[in-house]
């Protein structure tokens, strides 16, 4: 694959966590170091979507979104407008266990004719684990327009992939929403 540009969905406060959701700490460590750590090996090309300052510690681009309070889907519109790579690996800010096996398996499996691909297991479909070529911009921004903002039910509608996982792995997928998610997880690893 072409160069790929990695795109980290911050999002905003987290009501759960009551901060930044991608700060959040996890072996002590904030949730967006452990991401950035799996990316680094697949792409030096990263950008977070925020206009949080809270990020500026950290030595990548940062971008707003282009159209405010569109929640992850409108994160991935602005990350696809300002991506100069026509793949894109998008990733929400709270998956601390991703690895880097597990991106380049995405990426490994992603055929290009697909406009999106996900993992999915049998419980449930990742959505913010994907890759998103460019061709979906008129698509993401129709949804947009229409107020359609969740990103299952954007893949219904478009061409797309999907990548089945064994449920076993898909713990390396989880998000962590809130303060007892990360206790779980915390006690799940010790």
């Amino acid at each position: 694959m072409e160069t790929l540009t990695a795109f980290i969905l911050c999002g905003g406060k987290s009501s759960q966590v009551q901060s930044e959701k991608g700060l959040v700490l996890f072996r002590k460590k904030p949730f967006i170091e452990h991401i950035i750590g799996a990316i680094l090996p697949v792409t030096q090309k990263i950008v977070l979507i925020t206009e949080s300052k809270e990020y500026d510690y950290l030595v990548y681009p940062k971008i707003p979104d282009v159209i405010a309070d569109k929640g992850p889907l409108g994160g991935i519109y602005t990350a696809l407008l300002q991506s100069e790579t026509e793949f894109n690996l998008i990733l929400s800010c709270d998956i601390p266990l991703i690895s880097t096996e597990l991106l380049k398996e995405l990426l490994s499996k992603h055929t290009e004719e697909a406009g999106i691909t996900v993992f999915a297991s049998e419980s449930r479909m990742h959505p913010l684990i994907g890759i998103y070529s460019r061709i979906m911009i008129p698509f993401i921004k129709k949804a947009i327009d229409t107020n359609e903002l969740k990103v299952m039910d954007l893949l219904e509608g478009i061409p797309h992939q999907i990548i089945n996982l064994e449920e076993s792995e898909t713990f390396h997928l989880s998000r962590i929403n809130s303060a007892d998610e990360l206790d779980d997880l915390n006690v799940n690893l010790s």
